[in-house]
């Protein structure tokens, strides 16, 4: 696979700390923390919020830290596996305020016994927050990986009202 030729990216401000977005013509591409893990150590694209995906992803992002249940609508274009955007796409079917489980996720693709790729896929996830993977815990309910580290889980969970605080 190519790498991805990035038209512009930006960096926006947010609770949980600044976030790099990255945008393809077809769409938003990358959305990471700048601890993130399987972050990209560049984005070789000239800065450019003004772009018209990042733009749309930044007014996105401010209405979701307003309101957990806004969605976002933006063109997205993530790089990956067949595999890895059919796991990609049943996250993006999690509503604000739900769970589910790595488990139910490979179900969900008809895919039942991939659950270790399953939870790789969602590992490589390079939209985080804007597919929620986020909403994805161990089958006991406990909160497993995340790359963005699991405080930002937790506090994501908590902001969308799927966790109680404490």
């Amino acid at each position: 696979m190519n790498p991805p030729r990035y038209a512009a990216q930006s960096r926006i401000a947010s609770p949980l700390g600044a976030l790099t977005l990255a945008a393809t013509e077809r769409g938003l591409a990358l959305v990471w923390f700048d601890d993130q893990a399987h972050r990209a150590d560049h984005v070789q694209a000239p800065s450019a919020p003004q772009h018209p995906h990042l733009a749309q992803a930044a007014r996105e992002f401010a209405a979701y830290w307003r309101d957990a249940r806004a969605r976002f609508t933006v063109p997205l274009d993530p790089q990956g596996t067949p595999f890895q955007h059919a796991v990609w796409q049943a996250l993006r079917a999690l509503a604000p305020g739900t769970r589910s489980t790595y488990g139910e996720i490979a179900r969900r693709i008809g895919r039942p016994a991939a659950v270790r790729a399953v939870g790789a896929a969602i590992g490589r996830n390079p939209l985080g927050i804007v597919v929620p993977c986020h909403r994805v815990l161990g089958r006991d309910g406990s909160l497993t990986g995340y790359a963005g580290g699991l405080p930002r889980k937790q506090a994501l969970l908590q902001h969308e009202g799927a966790l109680q605080p404490g």
